[in-house]
């Protein structure tokens, strides 16, 4: 079998994202095909042949996504109405820009209180737990998950606009 095929079809059914280490179980011998590698040699098959997708770096592994171009149609096929309210996307940017933190340290940037709001993000497995702090109470700690990453289209947090870049934005396009 062709090893650029058998890589192509992991991708295509792996749940979350498919690592060097999940392709080396998968092969018996030691002759593991460098994933790296394959997915430059597909990437650019796609983009000869004009396709519909890609295989985007996410964390320490790679999926295959849609291009942002069909993002219209796909959005109407879902009729995405799961949509996360502003507290949520707040706590969501605390964590991804500040963290790893406690839920103290979020409360203390917002103001308000956030177990709910965590329980969301949790739940929608955005956040996760990274285990407990060495301060007083050993509160847990609290960072984004590969899913967030996918979901924001990023590869890892260093991706994120810089805060400086997102007030610049902000000031340019006052709210009417």
């Amino acid at each position: 079998m062709d090893d650029l095929r058998i890589i192509e079809a992991l991708l295509f059914s792996c749940e979350d994202i498919l690592t060097q280490k999940k392709v080396d179980l998968c092969f018996d011998d030691l002759n593991s095909p460098d994933l790296d590698k394959t997915v430059r040699i597909l990437n650019t098959e796609y983009e000869q042949s004009n396709r519909s997708f890609f295989i985007q770096k996410i964390s320490s592994g790679f999926r295959i996504v849609t291009h942002p171009i069909y993002s219209e149609w796909i959005k109407k096929m879902y009729k995405d109405n799961s949509n996360l309210s502003q507290p949520a996307l707040e706590t969501l940017a605390i964590i991804a820009y500040k963290g790893p933190v406690t839920r103290s340290d979020i409360e203390s940037i917002r103001g308000v209180g956030c177990v709910g709001v965590l329980k969301t993000l949790l739940d929608r497995k955005l956040i996760k737990i990274n285990g407990r702090s060495k301060d007083i109470g050993k509160p847990l700690i609290y960072v984004v998950t590969n899913e967030f990453l996918i979901a924001f289209g990023i590869g890892s947090v260093s991706e994120l606009p810089k805060l400086k870049e997102v007030n610049e934005i902000i000031n340019q396009n006052p709210a009417s």
